[in-house]
């Protein structure tokens, strides 16, 4: 499908990608792994089209189409969410210009014989085909399936996208790629501003999705969960392994030892020949043999390692002082802005040492009530804090805190107290800051890196309350697993709002689920959470998380496709007979409790009015219906067990 042949990209003389191959096959799930700055994002442009390499080249298909989603976005702020969103079919909207000047011309002639007048009519019915072929006639009902889909209202479509948080933005980039087409998505951190209901449907998309797709994520459950290869960018290089990310992390691992192997054998030989001709160059007797290993040492290729990760750097927090038993309570908390409700009379009460996840759709109050707890916010109700409470906080914006006149080193140095001081470097290290990274001002670092700065400073203060608002955005996957080691060595209470599965499994022992102004509380972890919340409200989540089935230009439908779209017609075919079955036994019960009654009058005293004929008539009656009835609930208890055994 798209062939990448030996492209460079070179800075100067460094050289970010070095003469890499590899092909991109029609239904490929391709994870890229590697360090950041290794060249992830440089490679999804390259293939998209929007960066030249040095040298090499991609080929691509004819009319081949690619849906590209950046990090960083740039958002219009001067339209609406319906209308940004229609900005997909802007091939289309320009057809339909098109189609009404022939229209408009033909109507105006009649000259019908004529070579200009067929011509002109041959044109018309060709613009009409494409315009059919890119989804004319439904495309407005598409775009209102997909951006329910993906959690909008219909009434939010005409809200101005100037409104939009970070994550619904996010939604209608990703809403536009799904309307555009395309045969390749090329995604770029998608989950980074997306609640976890969101990242499901996305995997739903994806597993249904008939193109090929190619993924930069920290989200390792999101990885595992979407892709089917891996290519790691190391060092200029890429290594290609036909598996997903977790079996990619064995194999690299084998691979990582081989190569040290490997790298420790080479430098072993290049010492021991450098030590001979430095013995024997000044000999004329061995002249002939120093000049052979000369060029020997000159035609080695350098084997490379991977720098040393900090994996094994073991950071702590310090210790917690010790607050009273009950952390946060709280009794009838509201809190609105203006008309808007966000949280509604919630109940909550935190205890000491326990650590809770905040999670649900973007917008339903979690960083609101974070926010009312550190004291940010006022709010409506009972709200207390325990005794010697002392809370640190870190926001999706805490970057912007920090003093832009310090430098990195001066930043953490001034805080950092006892023997943590000793490991400042590779406490910076394993959050990407080497070398002269220390000495930059705060104010010429980039939001990634400025929050990255805020958590090693949440690292060094004593808290015994930490809220951490998506603390994990800008993280790569070894920055994450050193925040996520230190929070699990926490002995204070933790709370975190995030959308990270993968961060939140074995951290968190409690979950708050945001929905509908309302919090409800899960004991158990994030994937308990998952469960029960997938057995409590199946129905509901299917009907908000099922992707719509948006098909390629060509029309046709992979196997994968037809065998997700096979799988949920069963799905829907079992909950329907289950709900017949339910109000059946619900219907059965109450017919049964009439023909008890009628039984009972029959053996007792009749009133006046009533007569043995209309009381027979009217058990006869009921007898027939209870018959009926359970002849059906028969027909469909047999028919859902076989539907149960085949999709077995």
């Amino acid at each position: 499908m798209i062939s990448i042949q030996n492209i460079s990209v070179s800075f100067g003389s460094f050289d970010l990608l070095s003469d890499i191959s590899f092909l991109i096959n029609n239904q490929d799930r391709i994870g890229l792994a590697g360090k950041n700055g290794a060249g992830k994002s440089t490679l999804l442009r390259l293939i998209a089209g929007l960066q030249n390499p040095t040298s090499g080249k991609i080929e691509r298909p004819r009319d081949f189409r690619i849906g590209y989603l950046p990090q960083q976005m740039k958002a219009d702020n001067t339209t609406t969410v319906l209308n940004e969103t229609l900005k997909a079919f802007s091939a289309l909207l320009s057809l339909t210009g098109e189609i009404d000047k022939c229209t408009r011309e033909i109507a105006m002639r009649d000259d019908y014989e004529s070579d200009t007048y067929l011509a002109l009519c041959d044109h018309l019915a060709v613009i009409e085909e494409r315009f059919r072929i890119l989804g004319g006639v439904n495309y407005l009902g598409d775009t209102e399936q997909v951006l329910t889909g993906l959690g909008f209202e219909r009434e939010e479509f005409e809200r101005p996208t100037r409104e939009l948080s970070g994550g619904w933005r996010m939604r209608v980039e990703i809403a536009k790629l799904l309307l555009s087409r395309p045969d390749m998505l090329l995604l770029d951190e998608p989950t980074n501003h997306l609640d976890i209901e969101s990242i499901q449907w996305l995997e739903s998309f994806l597993e249904a999705y008939q193109g090929a797709a190619v993924v930069v994520s920290h989200d390792r459950a999101f990885l595992d969960n979407t892709t089917r290869r891996t290519i790691e960018i190391s060092l200029g290089k890429i290594y290609d392994y036909k598996v997903p990310w977790s079996e990619f992390i064995r194999l690299r691992k084998e691979r990582r030892e081989q190569q040290l192997a490997a790298y420790r054998n080479q430098q072993k030989m290049i010492d021991d020949t450098e030590k001979f001709i430095e013995r024997f160059r000044y000999k004329a007797t061995k002249a002939v043999q120093v000049q052979s290993k000369i060029k020997q040492l000159n035609k080695i290729e350098r084997l490379e390692v991977d720098e040393e990760d900090n994996s094994s750097i073991n950071i702590r927090f310090p210790a917690a002082p010790r607050s009273g038993s009950v952390v946060i309570e709280a009794e009838d908390l509201s809190k609105s802005f203006g008309v808007h409700v966000v949280l509604d009379k919630i109940r909550l009460t935190i205890e000491r040492g326990e650590k809770i996840a905040f999670v649900g759709r973007n917008g339903e109050g979690k960083t609101t009530l974070s926010r009312i707890i550190i004291g940010e916010l006022d709010s409506t109700g009972y709200l207390k804090k325990g005794h010697n409470v002392i809370t640190g906080y870190f926001a999706q914006n805490q970057d912007e805190l920090l003093d832009g006149n310090k430098t990195v080193w001066e930043t953490i140095d001034e805080i950092a107290r006892g023997d943590i001081r000793t490991r400042l470097r590779d406490l910076l290290g394993a959050f990407l800051f080497r070398g002269d990274d220390i000495d930059k001002k705060v104010s010429v670092l980039s939001g990634g890196e400025r929050s990255r700065l805020a958590i090693i400073k949440l690292l060094l203060e004593p808290y015994n309350l930490l809220v951490l608002d998506e603390p994990t955005n800008h993280l790569d996957i070894l920055s994450k697993d050193i925040l996520k080691e230190a929070l699990s060595g926490y002995d204070g209470t933790l709370i975190v709002v995030s959308h990270d599965r993968d961060f939140l499994n074995n951290l968190v022992d409690k979950v708050y689920e945001f929905r509908n102004r309302k919090i409800k509380q899960y004991t158990g972890g994030i994937y308990d959470f998952l469960r029960k919340k997938k057995i409590a409200s199946l129905r509901e989540l299917e009907l908000k998380q099922q992707p719509l089935n948006i098909e390629s230009g060509n029309g046709m439908q992979s196997d994968n496709k037809k065998r997700y779209e096979e799988k949920k017609e069963k799905e829907r075919t079992i909950r329907k007979l289950r709900k017949k079955i339910e109000d059946l036994e619900n219907a059965i019960e109450k017919t049964e409790k009439e023909i008890a009654l009628m039984d009972s009058k029959f053996t007792g005293q009749l009133d006046e009015e009533e007569s043995y004929v209309e009381m027979y008539r009217t058990y006869k009656e009921l007898k027939i219906d209870h018959n009926e009835k359970m002849n059906a609930w028969t027909d469909y208890t047999h028919e859902l067990e076989m539907m149960l055994k085949n999709n077995q």
